[in-house]
């Protein structure tokens, strides 16, 4: 998918079948085969299609008696039901050459064993499953999306073209974000340069204050501080002032390391 989004970036004009060659057919999350590439074109070319889908099935050969193992299932298809379904069928007479279904799905994964009759052929068995069960079955596309508050039918490249849209509106707000809390921070370093710069004048100040309140307005008169940077530094404990720590190398707006408390005043 990332390999098609790329190639759609270099050319927007892409064309399906130049699609396909990035992204050959959906990854349902079950596995399973893809059964013909028409349907997948289909789908990629209108949004409209249909997928049809095989079971992951091989044939295991033993002393006694053939082994069906199927390790994949078409997407949708419930395993239990499947299961259910194969024993019905082989209850009502329908599908001959079976002896025995059984689930032994375990932490390697899916597993689901058929055990076939000593006289019966294995291969002409499993055609019978597709056949008969859900082990083939179909997968309608239906590529509907919400563009601008409407649904709208989306091709392939429709669906790609408003994916990166939304990735570089995503990256752009991320990213004003991320600059407007740097610049808060910044605003704030600037505050807490000064408070260092003048430290005995403003513990002074802090002191003199009858309330939090008061000693703000006062930093604020004196050093030309607005109510956030004032605020940071009525706010810092002074116990923090051993923190405090000024670069003569960096800039000013880098040069205040102290904690975010900022000055806690004191009485």
């Amino acid at each position: 998918m990332i390999d098609g989004c790329c190639a759609y970036i270099d050319n927007p004009e892409i064309s399906t079948d130049d699609l396909m060659v990035h992204i050959p057919a959906p990854d349902f999350p079950t596995g399973a085969y893809i059964y013909g590439l028409q349907g997948v074109k289909d789908a990629y070319e209108t949004g409209r299609g249909r997928v049809v889908m095989r079971a992951k099935a091989e044939i295991e050969s033993g002393d006694q008696h053939d082994k069906i193992v199927v390790t994949e299932i078409p997407y949708g298809v419930n395993k239990q039901q499947l299961i259910e379904y194969i024993a019905d069928l082989v209850k009502e007479g329908k599908l001959d050459g079976i002896s025995n279904v059984n689930d032994e799905t375990g932490r390697q994964g899916m597993r689901i064993v058929v055990d076939v009759k000593r006289d019966a052929n294995a291969n002409v068995i499993l055609n019978k499953l597709f056949k008969m069960t859900a082990l083939q079955s179909s997968f309608s596309v239906n590529c509907i999306a919400l563009v601008n508050g409407r649904p709208r039918l989306l091709c392939l490249r429709e669906c790609i073209k408003y994916f990166v849209e939304h990735r570089h509106d995503v990256t752009i707000r991320r990213t004003r974000f991320d600059l407007k809390k740097a610049e808060e921070r910044a605003h704030i370093l600037q505050g807490l340069i000064i408070a260092c710069d003048n430290i005995d004048e403003v513990v002074h100040i802090i002191r003199a204050s009858k309330t939090p309140a008061e000693a703000q307005t006062n930093l604020e008169k004196r050093f030309d501080l607005d109510e956030l940077q004032s605020k940071a530094i009525v706010d810092m404990r002074l116990s923090q002032l051993t923190g405090l720590r000024i670069d003569p190398v960096a800039p000013r707006v880098r040069r205040a390391d102290a904690a975010d408390k900022g000055f806690a005043g004191s009485s």
